[in-house]
C-alpha cells in the first residue's frame, strides 16, 4: 500500500518549508493562478455557491502559511450561469492565464469544458460526478465527486442489505449526473438481486411527479429511488410527502445540504438521503479521516454558520490534491502537475484518492454514507455506520 500524503495541516507546512524556486511558467514569487469555475446563476446556484465557498477557504488556509513553493494561490472565477455554452465561454476568458482549473458543478457544463482542458493540456479537477468524464480516460482530467455510478453501486449495496428486491428509479433526462446514475442502476441491479419494476425520465423544468407516484403505487416496488439536482430533489420529495406513498424515498447526494433540508422542513424526517464521507464526519471513529474533515469542517462552520455540504466538501478535497500535486510537481509546469495527480494517494474530505494512469475517478463507493434525517440532520444509517467504520479502518 502506498504511502498516504498528508494532510492539508501537514502539507502547509512542508510547502512553506520549501520556500520559492518553483519551476513553471511563472516565477518565484508570482502567483499560482487557479481557474474556478462554478455555477453562480441559474439552476445549480447553490451548488456552485457552496463549492466556491469551500474553495475561498482553502486558498485562505494555505496563503496564510505562505502558499505553495513561496507563492501565493490566487482565484480567477467564473460564473457558467448552469449552461454548458456559458462554460465553454467562461473557460476560454480565463485558459491564457490559469494554471489549473477547478469546476464546473453542474455535469453538462464539465463535459463541454473537458475536451477543451484536454486539448489545452489543463490539469482539470471537475467537480462533476458524470462517469462520462472519465470513460475514457483523458489524461489532464480527474473528477473530484465520487461518481454517479458509484452512487448508484452504493444504494444497491445498501438496498440489498436490508432486503428489498425491487424498486422504481425516477431519473432527469436532462441532467448528465442523472442519466450517468440511471444507467449505472439499470445494469448494476442484477449483481445484487434487484428488479426494477418502474422506470421514470422526467425533465429538470418537472413541476408535478404525482404521475411518477401514481406509477409507483401502482407497481410491486418496495422503494424509490430519486436522480435529480437542485430544485427537482426538493420539489419531488414535497410532493412524495403529501401524496401518501408507503415506499420510502430514497434520494442521492445532491440533497445532502441544507439547501435541500431548509426547505423540506419536518417533512424531511426519515427520508433516505446518500452523502460524501465528509458530510457525516462527526459519527466516524476519531483517526486520519476524521481529523481531515474537521479541518475544514470547523472554520466552514465558524464562517457561514453551517456545517459545509456535500458540494463543500468536493471543493475543498479538489484543492486539497491540486495543492498536493503542484507541490509534488515543484511548481506550475503543467505536465508535472498532471503526471503528479496521476500518482496521487491523499486522504480528503471526500475520503481517500488513489488516482492512477487508469483511474482518474481515485475514489470507490465505501466512501459513501447512506443517510437518514433525524432533527434536520444526515445521520448515518446502522449499515452505513458499520460500513464506514471498516473503510476509515482500512484507509
Amino acid at each position: 500500500m502506498r504511502r498516504l500524503l498528508p494532510s492539508l495541516a501537514c502539507l502547509l507546512l512542508a510547502v512553506t518549508a520549501c520556500g520559492g524556486g518553483a519551476s513553471g511558467g511563472s516565477g518565484a514569487g508570482d502567483p499560482i493562478r487557479v481557474g474556478l469555475i462554478v455555477s453562480l446563476t441559474g439552476n445549480y446556484t447553490p451548488l456552485g455557491s457552496e463549492d466556491k465557498k469551500a474553495v475561498e477557504l482553502a486558498v485562505e488556509q494555505v496563503n496564510a502559511q505562505g502558499g505553495l513553493h513561496g507563492r501565493k494561490i490566487e482565484l480567477v472565477t467564473r460564473d457558467d450561469k448552469t449552461a454548458p455554452d456559458q462554460g465553454i465561454v467562461a473557460y476560454n476568458q480565463i485558459k491564457g492565464e490559469i494554471d489549473a482549473l477547478i469546476g464546473p458543478v453542474f455535469s453538462n457544463a464539465a463535459l463541454a469544458i473537458e475536451p477543451l482542458a484536454q486539448r489545452d493540456k489543463m490539469p482539470y479537477l471537475s467537480l462533476a460526478p458524470a462517469q462520462e468524464q472519465v470513460e475514457p480516460i483523458k489524461s489532464y482530467v480527474f473528477v473530484t465527486p465520487a461518481l454517479s455510478s458509484m452512487y448508484a453501486e452504493r444504494y444497491l449495496q445498501y438496498i440489498q442489505a436490508i432486503g428489498v428486491k425491487t424498486v422504481a428509479v425516477a431519473w432527469d433526462s436532462k441532467s448528465a449526473y442523472s442519466v450517468s446514475g440511471h444507467k449505472a442502476m439499470v445494469a448494476l441491479a442484477p449483481k445484487y438481486d434487484v428488479k426494477i419494476a418502474v422506470d421514470e425520465p422526467y425533465e429538470t423544468t418537472t413541476s408535478d411527479f404525482s404521475a411518477i407516484f401514481t406509477h409507483v403505487r401502482e407497481s410491486s416496488a418496495e422503494a424509490l429511488v430519486f436522480w435529480g439536482s437542485g430544485a427537482p430533489g426538493v420539489t419531488a420529495a414535497k410532493q412524495y410527502t403529501a401524496s401518501g406513498l408507503k415506499v420510502p424515498l430514497f434520494l442521492t447526494a445532491s440533497q445532502a445540504s441544507k439547501l435541500w433540508l431548509e426547505p423540506m422542513g419536518a417533512a424531511a424526517e426519515g427520508m433516505t438521503v446518500q452523502s460524501a464521507i465528509g458530510v457525516v464526519g462527526e459519527h466516524l471513529p476519531d483517526g486520519r479521516q476524521k481529523q481531515i474533515i474537521e479541518q475544514m469542517a470547523k472554520p466552514y462552520q465558524e464562517k457561514h454558520g453551517y456545517p459545509p455540504p456535500q458540494f463543500a466538501q468536493d471543493g475543498y478535497s479538489a484543492c486539497l490534491l491540486l495543492f498536493e500535486a503542484i507541490r509534488k510537481a515543484g511548481g506550475t509546469d503543467q505536465p508535472k502537475i498532471q503526471q503528479a495527480l496521476e500518482t496521487m494517494d491523499l486522504v480528503t474530505p471526500n475520503g481517500r484518492f488513489r488516482y492512477s494512469p487508469t483511474d482518474h475517478s481515485g475514489l470507490s463507493p465505501e466512501f459513501i454514507s447512506v443517510n437518514t434525517v433525524k432533527n434536520g440532520q444526515f445521520v448515518p444509517t446502522e449499515w452505513a455506520r458499520t460500513q464506514l467504520a471498516k473503510t476509515v479502518g482500512a484507509g
